[in-house]
């Protein structure tokens, strides 16, 4: 039986019952989230280390210049490009499995940090095609002016949830989530400034001591090197806690306009078992 009843939402409604999920099950969503990025953060603090602050940042000034080593830059180029793409198989499996582990516990069903991981093996080249395109589209929209690009971005919030909890290909979800989201904008905007408002927040509290460590000794390459770190650290521990707040709040937002918009809470009502499939598969294209 659901914990949550389905009924219509007010955003009060959405954020509180996003605060109950993440406190309620804290341990799941920073398994989901932490785990995967774990692999990235070690990528990260290995290249601050064997770099060294003074090649990163140039803080060496009194040693002859070294011809270039074009070995050590093609290496230096591999390096951070398999660096970019393992953080973007973290960041793609993070965010699928916190969608799944919600949809699961928002309606009645138990998981696991390892099922809804699993869950994700076979989605991965969808939801990259998904955030490839919602990207591109907020890009198009934000090159016109900055507002336009903010009200796409709203508007495709739940894209994601759409992709993998109605098994959508990319431009499917972007249609859906447009559909979906049509007089919600403001509410989507709403979730975005809290997040952001969360996220920097904390982020800032780990940047301003090592903005402190590098004032105090801005030539020693130890503490400029520890400052790195200290900063690689808090964004990690700043994904890892408010990245969950994010992806729960857009899952319920979603199942909150469905319920609104297609009688979701009847529909399971009537078959408790059932998949979280379009209500309307002919959905208007933004697209076309």
């Amino acid at each position: 039986m659901a914990e949550w009843e389905l009924k219509p939402l007010t955003l009060g409604e959405i954020l509180d019952r996003t605060f109950s999920l993440y406190r309620k099950h804290f341990l799941l969503f920073l398994g989901i989230t932490g785990i995967p990025h774990l692999l990235p953060l070690g990528v990260n603090l290995a290249q601050v280390l064997l770099n060294g602050p003074a090649a990163r940042l140039g803080q060496v000034r009194s040693l002859p210049a070294a011809p270039p080593n074009g070995g050590m830059m093609a290496l230096a180029g591999v390096a951070t490009i398999v660096g970019a793409i393992i953080s973007l198989i973290a960041y793609l499996f993070s965010q699928g499995a916190t969608v799944y582990a919600v949809s699961d516990l928002y309606l009645g069903k138990s998981t696991t940090i390892g099922q809804s991981l699993r869950k994700m093996w076979g989605q991965l080249a969808n939801l990259f095609g998904v955030s490839i395109l919602n990207g591109f589209a907020i890009l198009v929209a934000t090159l016109a002016l900055v507002i336009p690009g903010i009200y796409v971005a709203c508007r495709l919030i739940t894209c994601i949830p759409a992709a993998l909890l109605e098994d959508l290909g990319a431009r499917s979800s972007l249609e859906r989530s447009w559909d979906l989201t049509k007089d919600n904008a403001g509410r989507s905007f709403l979730i975005y400034v809290l997040y952001l408002v969360m996220l920097y927040g904390l982020i800032m509290l780990f940047a301003v001591p090592s903005g402190v460590m590098v004032a105090m000794a801005p030539k020693d390459p130890s503490t400029v090197m520890m400052s790195t770190v200290v900063i690689q650290v808090g964004t990690f521990i700043a994904q890892v806690l408010v990245g969950p707040f994010f992806l729960i709040a857009l899952s319920v937002f979603y199942y909150d306009l469905r319920v609104k918009k297609e009688a979701f809470d009847l529909q399971m009502m009537m078959n408790p078992q059932g998949v979280a499939a379009p209500a309307n598969p002919g959905v208007p294209s933004m697209l076309s």
